[in-house]
């Protein structure tokens, strides 16, 4: 029997669990938010290095920091090769599922949650926009695609059946895209209604959804000799998921007890562990809108398009019958487990080793983590403002504001081009006051 004790403790201290995803993110975050990139890149490629297996969502941030420093010809290929990479692995990890249930979800490879899939479309539009802007439009017509796909092709059902993921909300900012990218062609003018009628409905709160509806039926992208400049800023630190304990006396847990109880006359190791779940966490952020100044010009303040925390909390929510379900579906596997092993050697003669399974039972429960996989560096928010100005050369003035309307942070300013007839883009990070990197535009070649 002496076996027996050294092979559980064995086991037992195998399946101890490691620092969490969230754990390992809070430095890079730290890093970024601050904007210190050139420390978020070196931290975030040592990262990449260690766990090969989270490379595809540690690229994601990667790609954040590149976008940020203006190299989005380079965050543009990170994200096409984590996209590609994340549609390779869906529906194709039922060997690491079956793992998973004797372990947690961290066995998984990691194919992005719901919301990242359809961010990840988004972030390629922008920074093919600040590059030629050939794929933008393709890109910008995916976002939607992606995210009906998602719906339609869900296989997480509620204890009706129902699909957990039917009340998804739409990304307004994908038609948004598509609509700047159609306006500035001056011949679709149908195709621009279209997706700002998509925009309002969606939106039904962003301020100037009325009025470039009525100039999109009015069929004008500028006044003559004028251009367009789009201002899209990343406002304030993104969520993230970390882990939260939930206790394990569900209906469904107590259920599949009894089950596992009646089958057999051993017992069960009791459940006292917490049961492990993923939770959205939105930091408070002191970011409300970016002010908009050109010299010379009308100024104005940027609009939410598309609320990144709202979107991954309420998907989070939307999916927590399910993530809850897994994980006590592992408890009951783990329980399983200890009941066959009891089974087969017969326990019923040993008192003491007995107690050691039940013990290594709760060990083995206990030692699960949730997974914190995500994609870290996501701002909490994108924002965009539309102006209409003269062709030729401008000084945009960009600095924060706060939640009272003050402002909270210093100018930054950066030239700007503006041609005549046609759209120039700019981009700005800002999860603090302070901006990270620098203003990004598609006309600094």
């Amino acid at each position: 029997m002496p076996k027996l004790y050294a092979l559980v403790a064995v086991v037992s201290a195998a399946l101890i669990g490691c620092a969490t995803h969230a754990d390992k993110l809070q430095d890079i975050r730290a890093a970024y938010n601050s904007g210190n990139t050139t420390a978020a890149k070196t931290k975030l490629d040592a990262a990449i290095a260690k766990n090969g297996g989270d490379a595809d969502v540690l690229k994601l941030d990667r790609a954040m920091v590149l976008l940020s420093e203006g190299n989005y010809r380079e965050a543009e290929k990170l994200l096409r090769e984590v996209r590609d990479r994340f549609e390779e692995k869906e529906g194709k990890d039922l060997a690491e599922g079956a793992l998973s249930m004797l372990t947690d979800d961290q066995q998984l490879a990691y194919a992005g949650e719901d919301y990242e899939k359809v961010l990840i479309r988004v972030m390629l539009a922008l920074c093919n926009l600040l590059g030629d802007g050939a794929d933008a439009t393709a890109y910008a017509l995916q976002v939607n695609q992606k995210q009906q796909l998602i719906i339609e092709k869900s296989k997480s059902k509620d204890a009706e059946g129902k699909n957990l993921k039917a009340n998804y909300k739409y990304v307004p900012v994908g038609p948004y895209l598509h609509a700047a990218l159609r306006e500035e062609t001056h011949t679709n003018y149908d195709d621009v209604a279209r997706s700002l009628e998509l925009v309002a409905q969606w939106l039904p709160d962003f301020p100037p959804a009325k009025q470039d509806l009525e100039r999109a039926k009015s069929g004008r992208h500028s006044r003559p000799g004028c251009g367009v400049l789009y201002v899209f800023t990343l406002i304030g630190r993104g969520p993230y998921k970390d882990e939260k304990a939930e206790i394990a006396t569900t209906a469904a847990m107590l259920v599949a007890d009894r089950i596992l109880t009646a089958a057999g006359k051993q017992s069960l190791p009791p459940t006292i562990a917490p049961i492990k779940v993923p939770r959205v966490v939105r930091p408070i952020n002191q970011v409300a809108s970016v002010n908009v100044n050109v010299i010379g010009h009308p100024e104005g303040r940027t609009q939410t398009i598309t609320d990144i925390g709202q979107m991954a909390s309420e998907q989070c929510e939307a999916l927590m019958t399910e993530t809850l379900a897994r994980a006590i579906v592992r408890r009951v596997v783990k329980k399983g487990i200890v009941y066959g092993v009891k089974e087969a050697i017969g326990t019923d003669k040993s008192q003491m080793t007995s107690l050691a399974l039940n013990a290594a039972g709760v060990v083995w429960e206990a030692t699960e983590s949730a997974d914190t996989r995500c994609w870290g560096l996501l701002p909490d928010k994108i924002q965009v403002l539309r102006l209409e100005l003269p062709a030729g050369e401008h000084t945009l003035n960009l600095q924060t504001v706060g939640k009272n309307g003050a402002f909270i942070g210093p100018a930054h300013i950066t030239k700007v081009q503006v041609r005549d007839g046609r759209n120039t883009y700019a981009l700005a990070n800002f999860p603090d006051a302070r901006l990270v990197g620098k203003i990004v535009t598609n006309d600094a070649k």
